[in-house]
């Protein structure tokens, strides 16, 4: 129960609430009462190094809560993304902790309650990121809960010693604090939503997917992020690489013993050309037989967490965060060929699906073609799949007793308002100010330029909170007709099918390739740019990525036969070596 006491020194009256650990005393903000930096698991470094978290020692007295606490241990982003994303560091060992903003510090006010998981390659950022302040949520009625985790090689480094995906098993720490303690906020533990934006969204994902997780939230947002597993061996290679450099076995006991800030400095340098673009060796969330036991997409599509209701979407550039930074861009379009036949290996497809990009886009320049195309591949192609497996259109990985009926709803969203920075469009992370309704501070302004909308910020903003109240964001769920919400220029609006030409060419690629598994072995390699992905240094095995669309073949725009790829996948291993893209 929340009480209030007087502050000796200002004179003003501050929230206090008893948790299962100790009372925590924080602050009233215009009106809301926020409590920053709540430990809800113990420092995990000592012997707690690259293990699961454990409960916080409790403590005696009134323990303050009116600053962010420590941030986990992370590498800077380079100068070029520092410009446009901030990343405060706090100093500390006791990261594992949260934040709470309330409109009613009061167990009888039963709130709903959202859950932020925050982005970042699951390398950096941080719930002290001011982007997140949750005082506009505690505004409408929405008890709002912010979480740091792990990072890096601390959170999701592979070790033969030490159990898999540490930084996961932190937000399932944090979301079992939430069902313990949010109703002693203000917060009903009956209505809690859980939402992401990148790493965070992939994080959501393995969540909403994993049994351990049942029952701790009841909606769930994935904004630019599908669910989905890292290849194993992907993210044993970047531990083999640390190890390499460090001159130490690829064990946690070893890696427990080196410096923090060489550690740090270790990571940075090792995955400094990993990107969503080229792929590469990169800390992920990896099938562990215990919380993740298998593919999280696989899983929900055929019938995982069937009971909780979905908010789906991605923003209409995605990649542009990914190639603007550095006169990457540029450098793509110089590429041409090069970086189309890049594309190929990473998304592992063939001429096909490029030429019918070009078919769709004729006007678009060499950079959006390989950017869309990859965005589609690993973000919009799993996320369509999601949506339609609650829709009850046929997927083919469902069984007909799981298909349609019984599943809660999805809604499906497309942010498509350009920054006011150049070229960056509609890029990466750039909606999370609407969502949080933060446009008017300096950090959002560093991505989205100054005098954003604030009009679109209220409308996202408001779908966001009613999603949280009763799961209807305010547009029609997603069915066959393909209803997708567009926060653009002007009023939101619906389109039906907005991405259908594209994805009929996952579609026809994905039937092609069914097509020649049936058919027995071939002769030869269909296309050589895709018989191994870019980021594949010679002698080390290929690197999973996310699936295609499983159905029928669809008709694809016909294409000039001008438009045929034919680079040497030397000239792809170039392009990676020379830092092409996604460099950062």
């Amino acid at each position: 129960m929340a009480v209030d006491t007087v502050d000796p020194v200002a004179g003003t009256r501050d929230p206090v609430v008893a948790t299962p650990y100790g009372a925590v005393r924080g602050r009233y903000e215009n009106g809301i009462a926020v409590f920053r930096g709540i430990p809800y698991a113990a420092p995990p470094f000592g012997a707690r190094r690259f293990r699961p978290p454990v409960p916080p020692e409790p403590w005696d007295g009134v323990r303050d809560a009116g600053a962010f606490g420590p941030t986990p241990p992370k590498p800077p982003y380079s100068e070029a993304f520092a410009r446009l994303l901030a990343d405060p560091v706090v100093p500390g060992d006791d990261c594992l902790n949260l934040n709470v903003w309330t409109p009613e510090p009061d167990p009888a006010a039963r709130l709903p309650v959202m859950v932020w998981i925050h982005g970042g390659a699951l390398t950096r950022g941080s719930s002290a990121v001011p982007v997140y302040d949750g005082r506009a949520f505690a505004r409408d009625g929405v008890v709002l809960v912010s979480v740091n985790y792990r990072l890096g090689v601390e959170g999701y480094g592979l070790f033969p010693d030490a159990p898999a995906n540490p930084g996961l098993r932190d937000q399932l720490a944090a979301l079992e604090w939430v069902r313990e303690s949010v109703a002693r906020f203000g917060g009903d533990p009956d209505r809690v939503t859980v939402f992401g934006e990148s790493a965070g969204a992939i994080s959501v994902g393995a969540l909403l997917a994993s049994p351990r997780a049942q029952g701790l939230f009841h909606r769930a947002v994935l904004q630019s992020g599908p669910p989905e597993a890292s290849d194993r061996d992907k993210v044993r290679r970047m531990v083999r690489r640390m190890a390499t450099r460090l001159k130490i076995p690829a064990t946690a006991e070893a890696f427990a013993a080196v410096d923090r800030d060489l550690l740090l400095r270790t990571q940075a340098d090792v995955g400094r050309l990993s990107s969503p673009v080229l792929g590469g060796p990169a800390f992920g969330i990896v099938v562990d037989g215990d919380l993740v036991p298998r593919d999280p997409l696989e899983a929900l599509v055929e019938g995982a967490a069937p009971d909780v209701g979905l908010l789906l979407g991605w923003t209409r550039d995605e990649y542009r965060l990914w190639l603007v930074p550095g006169g990457l861009l540029e450098r793509v379009d110089r590429l041409g060929p090069v970086a189309l036949a890049g594309a190929m290996a990473r998304c592992r497809c063939g001429h096909e699906v490029p030429r019918g990009y070009r078919a769709i886009h004729p006007e678009g320049r060499t950079a959006d073609l390989v950017g869309q195309m990859i965005t589609d591949h690993l973000l919009r192609v799993p996320l369509h799949r999601l949506a339609d497996a609650r829709s009850g259109r046929p997927t083919a990985a469902l069984d007909a007793d799981v298909r349609g009926g019984g599943r809660a709803s999805a809604h499906v969203y497309e942010f498509a308002w350009p920054s006011n920075v150049p070229d960056l469009g509609a890029c990466h992370a750039l909606e999370l100010g609407f969502v949080f309704d933060t446009v008017g501070t300096p950090e959002s302004a560093k991505l989205a330029g100054e005098g954003a909308p604030q009009e679109l910020a209220d409308a996202m903003h408001g779908a966001w909170v009613r999603f949280a109240v009763d799961g209807d964001p305010g547009w029609a769920v997603w069915d066959a007709s393909r209803p997708v919400r567009i926060f653009g220029a002007g009023d939101p609006h619906t389109a039906h099918g907005p991405r259908d030409r594209e994805l009929a060419l996952w579609e026809a690629e994905s039937a092609r390739a069914a097509a020649k598994v049936a058919a027995g072995p071939a002769t030869g390699p269909a296309h050589s740019p895709s018989a191994e992905p870019a980021d594949k240094p010679a002698g080390e095995p290929a690197d999973d990525t996310a699936g295609s669309v499983e159905g029928p073949p669809t008709s694809v725009p016909p294409v000039e036969a001008s438009a045929r790829i034919t680079t040497p996948l030397s000239a792809v291993r170039r392009f990676r070596r020379s830092g092409g893209a996604g460099r950062q």
